[in-house]
């Protein structure tokens, strides 16, 4: 928490404890700083004695999350995977933080379980994005490479009952 781990505590100084947890975990200074300027209106709603009350607004929306900077191929899934996110109809935005953190098999694997139910979203595109996107994850080496094989097997087998396959490019 803000409160518990910054120098400022108690002075409601509430930029320089946001910055404090925002570099603790490793978030580049530049991109932290880069964010305070956007939570200063939101500081002046608190006093003194509610930091708990300010790192958990921070926390929900995920000020501290040190975004990842994936390759090329990874953005490739990343995007896959949002655009499976949207043909879904939602997820939840507990979610949000899995996408920045680029943990692309945590994804698949959670949403290779997708039912879908009372006319929402679009299953053809779904399953479309989950295929490719689930080629590609095969290819890594893994603890979770079982997994993904096996999911990616389900993902296949609903494409194709929705008329949909790969669209991994050789």
């Amino acid at each position: 928490m803000i409160g518990r781990t910054a120098p400022s505590a108690h002075t409601s100084d509430w930029g320089t404890s946001a910055l404090a947890v925002c570099l603790a975990p490793g978030m580049p200074l530049p991109d932290s700083e880069a964010r305070i300027p956007e939570l200063r209106p939101l500081f002046d709603e608190f006093d003194v004695g509610e930091e708990d009350l300010v790192a958990m607004f921070l926390a929900i929306g995920h000020v501290f999350i040190v975004d990842r900077v994936l390759d090329g191929r990874g953005e490739r899934i990343r995007n896959l995977l949002w655009t499976a996110a949207c043909a879904r109809g939602g997820f939840p935005g507990s979610m949000i933080p899995w996408f920045r953190t680029g943990e692309l098999t945590k994804i698949f694997l959670l949403f290779a379980q997708t039912r879908f139910r009372d006319g929402r979203g679009s299953p053809p595109g779904f399953w479309e994005a989950m295929v490719t996107a689930g080629e590609l994850l095969a290819t890594e080496d893994g603890p979770d490479q079982a997994e993904v094989t096996a999911r990616l097997a389900h993902c296949r087998a609903q494409a194709t009952s929705f008329g949909t396959g790969s669209q991994m490019r050789p």
